[in-house]
């Protein structure tokens, strides 16, 4: 008898990442509607710039071009908080910017006030496909007995 766990065939854990993005984006709901930070919370939120469907300033990708981290504490706007994103106002070196940033694209989430912090795996966009060698297409004959019929040879070439 083996020791070993066999490879899970249900994706534990990706499930429970974004349950926990999804507590992300309840808090930030509640703050939304709640008209703004009870208390003495605020929060450090980091995430990768260029994920896809974050929709940032291009100085800040330029500054940032791989991770950033932001504040919510005293002065952000316009928090607005969906499903899949939350889009909020905050001003970087006295320019105001809007910045809209997926839940999927969140490395990590901390409130100091009360010590709470989560850490998530970037999820990454499938890549595209595997590298391969060009095509040949197949060979084609015309024939030209004046009908619409082409004629495709499938043999593979040698």
């Amino acid at each position: 008898m083996s020791d070993q766990l066999p490879d899970s065939l249900i994706p534990y854990d990706e499930i429970v990442q974004e349950a926990l993005r999804a507590v992300v984006g309840r808090v930030l709901g509640s703050v939304a509607t709640g008209g703004g930070l009870p208390g003495e919370h605020h929060f450090y939120i980091t995430f990768k710039t260029q994920a896809p469907g974050v929709d940032i300033p291009q100085r800040l990708i330029e500054r940032f071009p791989d991770e950033m981290t932001i504040v919510l504490q005293n002065r952000f706007w316009d928090l607005t908080v969906d499903d899949e994103r939350f889009s909020v106002g905050l001003s970087f070196n006295q320019v105001p910017s809007k910045l809209d940033i997926p839940y999927s694209a969140i490395t990590g989430f901390h409130d100091p006030a009360v010590n709470f912090e989560l850490r998530f795996q970037a999820q990454e966009e499938p890549e595209g496909p595997e590298p391969h060698d060009e095509a040949e297409n197949d060979a084609v004959e015309r024939v030209d007995d004046g009908s619409n019929v082409v004629s495709v040879d499938f043999k593979r070439k040698k």
